[in-house]
C-alpha cells in the first residue's frame, strides 16, 4: 500500500481501549476518536467521560462526541480528517455514510466467533449456553448488523466456572492483538474476507444474543444445575442474575455473582436452601445442588457465602419461586 493509513476509531467502552491502545502504541496514525458522550454518574451524578475518551485525552488525540452520526455537522468533522480506515469497537450501530467514507473500509471488533452470536451480548450469551469455545472476529461492517465479510477470527476456550466478566478480560487482549493483526493485514493488502455463510454447517441454526435486561435475569430454579450455573456466571459480575427469598409477608431481592455445582439425587424440593449457617448455602434444583459462593443482598455490598452467613440465616427463608 503506497497511501499511510489515516484511522478514525469508534469506541466508547474499557473493551474499546485496548485495542485503541495496542494500534496507538504500534505506530499508527490514529486521526480521531468518535465516542459516545460525557454521561451523568455516581451519586452527585457529575459528568463522566468514556474510558475511551479518557484514553484519548491522555494521549492528545482528537476526540469527536456526536450526538446524531447522520448531522452534516459531524459528517464535515469527520471529512476534515480524511480518514482512509475505520476501526469500530463496541459503539452503536454507524450510518452507510459514515462507515463507506474510509477508501480502505471500516472494520468491527465482535465479540463473538461469527456468525454465531450476533447482538449486543455475545459474551454473555456463550457462557449462558454453556459454550466451551469463544472467541473474536474482525469483520467489514454493511449494512447490517454484525453480518459483513470476515476478516479474522481468534479462538478462546470456556471453562465450566468462567464468568462473563473473566471472559470478558480474555477476549479484550484477544480482541486488541486480532484489531492490529487486521490493521497490518489492511495496510499490506495481505487478507481474503469470507462471506459468514463459508462459517456454517448446512442445516446449522445460528444462536443469537440479544441485548439482556434485568428482568430477564432472574433466575429459574427449576431448570438444571448445569443451566443454573451457567446462567448465574453468564450474568456475572453485569447485569448480575438475582432471585427473591421470602419469609411470611417479607421478600428480599438477592443478586448471585459466583456459584459451584453439585450433581446429586436427592428429595428436596426445588429451590430449597440448605445451609450450616456458617460455611456453605445451596440451592436445591432438578439433579442437584447450586452453592452460593458470592452473593449480594438489596442495598448491602458483595460478600462471600462465609461472611454471608455472619449476618444472615436462611433459617425459615425460601427461594420465591
Amino acid at each position: 500500500m503506497d497511501e499511510k493509513l489515516r484511522i478514525v476509531f469508534f469506541g466508547t467502552p474499557e473493551f474499546a481501549v485496548a485495542s485503541l491502545d495496542i494500534l496507538v502504541k504500534s505506530g499508527y496514525n490514529i486521526v480521531g476518536i468518535v465516542t459516545a458522550h460525557d454521561k451523568p454518574a455516581g451519586r452527585g451524578l457529575e459528568l463522566k467521560m468514556s474510558a475511551v475518551k479518557e484514553y484519548a485525552n491522555s494521549k492528545n488525540l482528537k476526540t469527536l462526541q456526536p450526538e446524531d452520526l447522520k448531522s452534516e455537522e459531524f459528517i464535515a468533522q469527520l471529512k476534515e480528517l480524511k480518514p482512509n480506515l475505520g476501526v469500530v469497537v463496541a459503539f452503536r450501530k454507524l450510518p452507510e455514510q459514515v462507515w463507506k467514507m474510509p477508501a480502505f473500509g471500516t472494520f468491527n471488533l465482535h465479540g463473538s466467533l461469527l456468525p454465531h452470536y450476533r447482538g449486543a451480548a455475545p459474551i454473555n450469551w456463550a457462557i449462558i449456553n454453556g459454550e466451551k469455545e469463544s472467541g473474536v472476529t474482525t469483520f467489514f461492517l454493511d449494512d447490517q448488523i454484525d453480518t459483513g465479510k470476515i476478516i479474522f477470527r481468534a479462538k478462546e476456550n470456556i471453562s465450566e466456572n468462567d464468568t462473563a466478566g473473566e471472559l470478558y478480560d480474555r477476549l479484550m487482549k484477544d480482541g486488541a492483538d486480532l484489531v492490529l493483526k487486521t490493521v497490518r493485514a489492511i495496510e499490506s493488502g495481505t487478507y481474503t474476507p469470507e462471506d459468514q455463510s463459508a462459517y456454517v454447517k448446512p442445516s446449522e441454526k445460528l444462536k443469537p444474543a440479544p441485548k439482556i435486561f434485568k428482568e430477564n435475569c432472574k433466575i429459574n430454579w427449576k431448570k438444571s444445575v448445569e443451566e443454573v450455573h451457567d446462567f448465574i456466571r453468564g450474568l456475572s459480575p453485569y447485569p448480575t442474575a438475582w432471585t427473591e427469598v421470602k419469609k411470611e409477608n417479607e421478600i428480599l431481592s438477592l443478586k448471585i455473582f459466583k456459584t459451584s455445582k453439585e450433581i446429586s439425587e436427592h428429595q428436596n424440593t426445588f429451590g430449597a436452601v440448605l445451609s450450616d449457617g456458617k460455611t456453605y448455602a445451596k440451592v436445591a434444583v432438578k439433579d442437584g445442588f447450586v452453592h452460593l459462593l458470592e452473593l449480594q443482598l438489596a442495598g448491602r455490598k458483595k460478600m462471600s457465602i462465609e461472611e454471608f452467613l455472619r449476618g444472615f440465616s436462611f433459617e425459615n427463608w425460601k427461594i420465591n419461586l
